[in-house]
């Protein structure tokens, strides 16, 4: 068995990027990743194979659903269904936990 104890705050540092995906642990469509992205940065619309949560340890991102957009703030959590177009908008420097299951 595979046990590590990680600082959520560490996991993941930007640097000079605008954007580091860093995937954690993963079993077929199934992940959890830790994103980082910089202030004003996109990630373009895409599709989830999987339900996913997104939970903000730092910053501030706003999720745009087709007519729909919510501000999710350091510390909550957006849950949506796979197979939702979307796409994600860095409000601050932001860094948060994806999980897809």
């Amino acid at each position: 068995m595979y046990y590590n104890v990680l600082k959520a705050k560490d996991i993941i540092d930007l640097g000079d990027e605008k954007f580091k995906r860093e995937v954690l642990m993963e079993n077929n469509e199934s992940c959890l990743s830790v994103i980082a992205l910089k202030k004003h940065e996109i990630i373009d619309t895409h599709t989830s194979v999987c339900d996913a949560a997104v939970y903000i340890l730092e910053g501030e991102i706003e999720l745009h659903f087709d007519a729909e957009k919510f501000k999710v703030d350091k510390g909550e959590i957006l849950l949506f269904k796979k197979d939702i177009q979307h796409k994600v908008l860095a409000l601050k420097d932001s860094k948060f936990f994806l999980i897809k299951i």
